[in-house]
């Protein structure tokens, strides 16, 4: 693949896909040093595409990219997986929480910040999902952990406290994943 110009790369997690075009995609990343951007991912749907089967919900890839010249859209040039986390595909609730932690980090962060702490958190929270269904503890952790990154409340605060000070800060409804989420773990055995 020819590309002109400068060349980025960075390790990130693939957080969301968008259908740009027959064969074309746009791919939302998060980044402990780029944040939350995104990609244009040309010709990803073709049949013999570089991209295909690649570009999956959650998994952690190294990606090489062109910086976008004017606005936000880069485009991707290689992606390698580094954590295909394929344990996820294992149950509903897996993905629904995956779903959750990536819908309330993209509530609560500026595109472009760089989010060290928040790209360690999410990662960690993934990982543990490859091989475990979500519980109810796993949710407000990541809650009350994401809280204390933002600077949102102090350490010795509970999970409930996380969500109010997330909702009321933000001024934005918690997504509705959390709710289907906690349904889901209240339904099992």
């Amino acid at each position: 693949m020819r590309q002109q110009g400068p060349m980025e790369k960075t390790e990130a997690i693939l957080i969301g896909r968008t259908r740009y075009s027959e064969t074309t995609l746009i791919v939302q990343w998060c980044s402990a040093e780029m944040g939350l951007f995104r990609t244009i991912a040309k010709g990803a749907l073709r049949p013999k595409s570089a991209f295909a089967g690649l570009l999956d919900l959650f998994v952690s890839a190294d990606i090489h990219y062109a910086p976008a010249r004017k606005g936000d859209l880069h485009t991707l040039v290689e992606a390698h997986w580094q954590t295909p986390r394929l344990g996820l595909r294992n149950s509903y609730g897996r993905v629904l929480a995956s779903t959750y932690l990536v819908k309330l980090i993209q509530l609560v962060v500026e595109p472009h910040a760089p989010l060290p702490a928040i790209h360690d958190l999410l990662t960690k929270a993934l990982d543990y999902l490859n091989d475990h269904d979500p519980s109810q503890a796993l949710i407000q952790r990541f809650e009350l952990r994401l809280a204390e990154d933002l600077g949102l409340i102090a350490g010795a605060s509970s999970g409930d406290e996380a969500v109010l000070a997330i909702s009321d800060s933000f001024h934005r409804r918690l997504p509705v994943q959390r709710r289907q989420l906690l349904e889901w773990i209240a339904s099992r055995p």
